[in-house]
């Protein structure tokens, strides 16, 4: 039990509806599961969970003006949408959290199953209406895979290729050791490895250096055999340039569970396109967040309430 006063939002509506709203439910799980005190947002509030979206200058204000808030926790693990707002409300004593490695399993799992299907030219093959004679499909078994993000969704599909031979190269930002992985660079090393490799998985956080960090240049050194998997964010990958790699053949594929513009709209190139497969930014669907999310906001909950440090802490200079 404790008395850690808590404040969820948004907040429904009379009917019961307040627009995106999935992680309301879960986060007051948490706090009843906790023993925290559920309030109205007040003076007394000393942490606030946001469920669902929020309108930003709301979320400001509300951060502003209740000093006692001490602890805003974020429902996704990639927190670009709020970056103005963190950086607008910082003060001393207050820290951001995100679901940072919550959702990291699912996503992984997604990944990898992107990876298998664009590998074996599962697009194409769902598309086609006859039987084809010519044999296609490369095997993950033996391959050298580049992960582009060394955060949680990234070391949890290293620990799930670990089932398969292969060689796994880790882009991080700072220069740093991965266990398990074969060797770590940073993106200024892209265009050394890139050639090398059979699958080139995007799993970073968006920030104002990681926008495009697949570009054209950087699909053009890609083997016309290897594939690309983005299961992160939409705007890490240059679109233009990827529909270009697509229809020129210059990739063997592409595995995406995001994209920019998102949604994808109807008409849109990449969906008459043979060689990718789309799926509508679904690796974590509700059911599979909201758990996660309950006990992250329960852990949180507890940290705040035993003077302990917060799991899935943002930075707010580096935006995740």
């Amino acid at each position: 039990m404790t008395d850690i006063a808590v404040t969820v939002l948004p907040v429904p509506d009379s009917s019961g509806v307040g627009g995106d709203v999935w992680g309301v439910g879960p986060a007051t799980r948490a706090v009843e599961a906790t023993g925290a005190r559920a309030v109205e947002l007040g003076d007394e509030t000393q942490m606030i969970v946001v469920g669902g979206r929020v309108d930003q200058a709301e979320l400001r204000r509300a951060i502003d003006e209740h000093p006692a808030v001490s602890v805003v926790q974020l429902p996704s693990a990639g927190v670009d949408s709020y970056v103005e707002t963190m950086r607008a409300t910082r003060r001393d004593g207050l820290v951001f959290t995100s679901a940072k490695g919550a959702y990291s399993a699912p996503v992984a799992e997604h990944a990898l199953a992107l990876t298998l299907a664009t590998l074996r030219s599962l697009p194409l093959r769902a598309r086609a209406d006859s039987w084809e004679q010519e044999q296609r499909g490369i095997s993950l078994n033996g391959s050298r895979v580049l992960i582009i993000g060394a955060g949680g969704i990234g070391t949890e599909l290293l620990r799930l290729l670990g089932v398969f031979d292969v060689e796994v190269t880790m882009v991080v930002r700072t220069p740093r050791e991965v266990p398990g992985a074969v060797r770590t660079i940073t993106a200024e090393g892209l265009a050394e490895v890139l050639p090398d490799m059979d699958v080139v998985v995007v799993a970073a956080a968006l920030t104002d250096g990681t926008a495009k960090i697949v570009g054209r240049a950087e699909l053009e050194a890609m083997k016309p055999t290897a594939v690309l998997v983005n299961i992160a964010r939409g705007p890490l990958v240059d679109t233009d340039a990827l529909v270009a790699a697509l229809a020129a053949g210059s990739i063997g594929g592409a595995g995406l569970d995001v994209v920019d513009p998102e949604p994808l709209p109807d008409g849109h190139p990449l969906w008459d396109e043979p060689l990718a497969l789309i799926t509508p930014h679904q690796a974590n669907t509700n059911a599979m967040t909201e758990p996660l999310f309950q006990a992250r906001v329960e852990e949180n909950i507890r940290a705040l309430a035993d003077g302990g440090q917060p799991v899935g802490v943002v930075d707010v200079d580096a935006g995740y």
